[in-house]
């Protein structure tokens, strides 16, 4: 036990200087420690020290620097010291495993924003298509950070989520109104988007508490459903009694976007493929197109059967040196989606086609044709589009995917497509 001094007052510490430790007194222990002066002029250092014996060994344990710590504020820290050495507690332990456990807290003391960058890191790498990925990103910039970005991920509630997809916002119209209400299909995307935020973060476990941005059960209950707000907008598309006059006036001119255009009525798939399309997907001898599951949406390889008119279109496109893609920008990039759109609002423009219709409608012109106009099985028009074919089950036994079939289906297309352009 140490031996018990005389309680010195502040200004008698100050007027210590005899370099060594001094009991200071107050607490059992507690000892200033004045240094021998390093140069000629300078002011010794001066340091609080607690001292005390721990299983069997004397130890010394800092305080911190005269200077910056009080005489009183020095003394109580020796006392909570002290009450750990008198219950048994090694204080340097104890400092050592709240360093450690501060650490942690430190790790998991995550906001929104830091949790989303984390995901997004992660998310972005699995995405191939740039525009998916500038939508991610953008989105939860706009909508979500400003809410919630600088909020503690463990802190946000069910409320916070629901004021975020109720935010005022302005819609095409110019009129104001709910996010939820006016931009519906767009908040529906960015509470999908948050929801994985705070399942990542609840299985890093910087969350420990249910996901907010559950909707079945959760924000059902607090928001109307998607489908009673907005009635799903399908993609304009060409009657495909219009299909052909479409095609000839299309190939009436000789841009990369116009044959681009006019390959995509020819195949029925999505926008998106033609875009990325390379020359080595393409063979020409057993006329078949094989898009890699990177250039589809749905992530799944598709097999095109090519028709006459679709090898016609490719045998017309000139290859750029150093240049994989079929249908490239001028600069030797991918051809984005706006410029295939602006092909057919300047067609409109100009008064060569007088109906609407957009590029990702032409899937839809396809379809209704080969329903309306065919008599080809079901699942073959729909392997033609690319879909899975039938339910689960169905789809485990039929391995096929209907390739020679199509092709018929795709020649009867392209016949039709040129009837038009024949006649001329």
């Amino acid at each position: 036990m140490p031996k018990i001094v005389r309680e010195l007052t502040a200004l008698q510490v100050k007027n210590l200087k005899t370099p060594g430790r001094h009991a200071v007194g107050g607490v059992p222990g507690l000892l200033l420690k004045i240094g021998d002066e390093s140069a000629p002029g300078s002011k010794p250092s001066r340091s609080w020290i607690f001292r005390a014996r721990i299983n069997g060994r004397r130890v010394a344990i800092g305080l911190g620097s005269y200077s910056s710590v009080s005489l009183a504020d020095a003394r109580q820290l020796a006392r909570e010291q002290r009450a750990l050495v008198d219950a048994g507690l090694d204080p340097i332990e104890v400092k050592s495993e709240k360093k450690v456990a501060d650490a942690k807290l430190k790790e998991r003391n995550k906001t929104f924003k830091d949790c989303a960058e984390m995901y997004l890191d992660h998310r972005l790498k699995s995405l191939s298509n740039e525009k998916h990925k500038k939508q991610w990103r953008s989105t939860l910039e706009k909508y979500a950070y400003p809410f919630v970005g600088d909020k503690h991920i463990e802190e946000i509630s069910i409320h916070d989520v629901r004021d975020l997809l109720e935010q005022e916002t302005v819609g095409k119209d110019g009129v104001a109104g709910s996010f939820w209400d006016i931009k519906t299909e767009t908040a529906s995307r960015v509470r999908g988007r948050i929801y994985d935020v705070f399942a990542f973060a609840i299985t890093k476990e910087f969350r420990t508490s249910a996901n907010p941005a559950e909707w079945r059960g959760r924000l059902s209950t607090l928001l109307p459903s998607p489908e009673k707000i907005k009635k799903v907008r399908h993609h304009d598309f060409i009657p495909y009694a219009k299909a052909p006059h479409f095609m000839s006036k299309l190939l009436g001119g000789n841009s990369i976007t116009r044959k681009a255009l006019a390959f995509l009525m020819l195949t029925g798939v999505r926008s998106g493929s033609v875009r990325y399309a390379e020359w080595e997907e393409i063979d020409f001898k057993n006329k078949t197109w094989t898009i890699p599951p990177e250039h589809e949406k749905t992530g799944n390889g598709h097999r095109v059967a090519l028709s006459s008119g679709a090898i016609k279109i490719l045998k017309s496109m000139v290859r750029l040196e150093g240049c994989e893609l079929i249908f490239p920008s001028p600069w030797g990039n991918v051809l984005s989606d706006a410029s295939i759109s602006k092909t057919m609002k300047d067609m409109r423009a100009r008064g060569e086609i007088k109906y609407a219709g957009v590029p990702h409608g032409c899937r839809a012109t396809f379809r209704t044709w080969a329903a309306d106009k065919t008599n080809y099985p079901d699942e073959v028009r729909q392997a033609a589009s690319g879909h899975k074919i039938g339910d689960p089950v169905k789809a485990a036994y039929q391995r096929g995917d209907f390739l020679e079939k199509r092709r018929a289906l795709m020649e009867d297309w392209s016949e039709y497509l040129m009837t038009k352009i024949s006649d001329k």
